[in-house]
């Protein structure tokens, strides 16, 4: 593993576990065993480190959500296939996943927030996508297409923050719950 990967599995931890803004940028240089020109060399600043943290997370979670995106399936098979993919980012990069929700809702004015917020706005934008692609199969759409991506979005992020806070590190949603939650999502937008 070179320099810049090893500081960014160390930013990863350490922002996890102590939040970007208590974790000292020489902290960091010392945890990955490099020394701070090396940091600043590969990203400038610890902002810069954040950034390039988030966009490799990011596009790893986007693959795993989208890749399989076909605007012509039915939204019955779309929404739980979404639903599966986003828990199992969610689970196997647990660390990454509860990092951009912390920091998604830190204060606006953090520098923190600055650099999460394109990335949970492309989120956002996906999730529209998604429902504008279906609209001719909700007949109740209306011009929801927004309010229906951020209520499915919400749903598959509170359910994934309040497990994680009451199950253990290993925990596991099984298939049939995966499927449950999509499907009781559909069931609010089908009525």
């Amino acid at each position: 593993m070179d320099n810049k990967e090893k500081i960014l599995n160390c930013a990863l931890d350490l922002f996890h576990a102590r939040g970007y803004d208590a974790v000292g940028v020489q902290e960091l240089a010392e945890m990955a065993g490099v020394t701070k020109p090396t940091l600043y060399y590969y990203f400038g600043n610890k902002q810069g480190l954040l950034k390039e943290l988030l966009s490799r997370e990011y596009e790893i979670f986007k693959h795993t959500v989208f890749k399989e995106n076909d605007p012509d399936e039915r939204v019955w098979r779309t929404l739980p296939r979404i639903a599966a993919a986003y828990i199992d980012y969610a689970m196997d990069h647990r660390k990454a996943y509860m990092l951009m929700m912390a920091l998604f809702y830190s204060a606006r004015e953090n520098e923190a927030y600055q650099v999460v917020r394109p990335f949970a706005e492309d989120l956002y934008q996906q999730m529209v996508q998604i429902f504008s692609g279906a609209s001719d199969q909700l007949g109740n759409m209306n011009g929801r297409q927004e309010q229906f991506a951020l209520g499915f979005t919400g749903m598959l992020d509170h359910y994934m923050l309040l497990m994680s806070a009451r199950q253990s590190e290993d925990f596991h949603v099984p298939p049939e719950t995966k499927e449950a939650l999509a499907k009781q999502f559909m069931h609010g937008i089908f009525s």
